[in-house]
């Protein structure tokens, strides 16, 4: 049953990090406002506050640097009408606790998943975490739209790609990930930019800056390191004017879906069916994967590791650079790379 709140309501969205899982609440941010005219507000880390900056609808923007005791006296004296958890940890149980109003939490499908990592036993339903999100959000009467995500870069953090590509198109590379098992070796990068012809950029964070600097230096002159220079908005201002992205599983990757951009992702230790893949507005479809399939050991984590658990890393090592920006290629069918 739709939960009837009072005609006018304040909404609260907590999800605390990070950078691809928050872009991947955009729409449920959007049904909140457009759909019922709330008034929304969105907790998260201070880290992830610039992801949101810009976002119109969202109404106000509670950050916290490591405990919710740094916000609580002002989310209680909001008074808000709903909680939409969509972190669903104990972090925001507490939350939610001590605001004492209705709300609901997403599936988590924690069992489902330790089932496919542990026995790779597939008992994950087909559905991805934005409509696992948007469930959430289903007691208020939100609906999935249809639009897709949406990502919004503050005016003064916009960048001309001229700055460093001439003229014509490009492609951007993602090289970072939170855990190294979800990065493809460096040779193998600097492979992927040595099958393209036009110009790629890197991007990634300050952790990756020494990695950028090596596969620029083994790719050629058509490949510029861009890794730790340019904020998350800035790189997502460049990710916007590619013609084409190629990204591990990483916030990048999803903020270049909601920019629409044909994306090739490449999958190392976890899986397309965890339901965090490319995200396009209904009738959208520019993704293509590169995967190692048949693996036993896939998946190892639902998240990643510091290093493969069975030392020989092949859910990446046996990836194959040509095939990827082969895959590149084939997203722009018109287009000479």
């Amino acid at each position: 049953m739709p939960y009837s709140p009072r005609p006018v309501q304040k909404v609260l969205v907590i999800r605390f990090s990070s950078i691809g899982d928050i872009v991947l609440t955009t729409p449920v941010l959007r049904g909140l406002k457009q759909q019922l005219g709330a008034e929304v507000h969105f907790l998260t880390k201070k880290a992830y506050g610039p992801i949101l900056k810009a976002n119109p609808y969202v109404d106000a923007l509670h950050t916290i640097t490591s405990d919710i005791g740094e916000v609580l006296p002002e989310l209680k004296a909001i008074r808000f009408d709903f909680v939409v958890d969509l972190h669903h940890n104990l972090r925001s149980w507490r939350v939610k606790r001590a605001l004492g109003v209705p709300g609901a939490s997403f599936p988590k499908l924690n069992w489902e998943k330790w089932l496919l990592v542990r026995f790779k036993i597939r008992q994950l339903p087909e559905i991805h975490i934005v409509d696992r999100y948007l469930y959430a959000a289903r007691a208020l009467g939100v609906v999935n739209d249809g639009e897709g995500l949406d990502y919004f870069i503050p005016p003064d953090e916009e960048v001309d790609a001229r700055s460093y590509v001439r003229d014509g198109r490009f492609a951007v590379l993602v090289i970072g990930a939170a855990h190294a098992t979800k990065r493809l070796p460096d040779e193998q990068l600097a492979a992927v930019c040595r099958a393209l012809s036009l110009p790629v950029l890197l991007l990634g964070g300050p952790a990756d800056r020494e990695t950028g600097r090596l596969v620029e230096e083994r790719a050629g002159a058509h490949v510029q390191n861009l890794c730790g220079e340019l904020s998350l908005n800035q790189s997502a201002s460049l990710v916007k004017q590619a013609a084409v992205v190629i990204s591990h599983d990483t916030g990048l990757m999803h903020i270049a879906a909601a920019f629409r951009k044909p994306i090739v992702s490449v999958w190392g230790n976890t899986v397309p069916a965890f339901g965090m893949t490319p995200f396009y507005p209904d009738g959208v479809s520019v993704h293509q994967l590169a995967e190692v399939e048949g693996l036993s050991c896939r998946p190892c984590s639902k998240i990643g590791f510091d290093a493969c658990p069975k030392g020989h890393f092949h859910c990446m090592k046996m990836q194959d650079p040509g095939d990827i920006a082969r895959k590149a290629v084939q997203l722009l069918p018109e287009t000479n790379l």
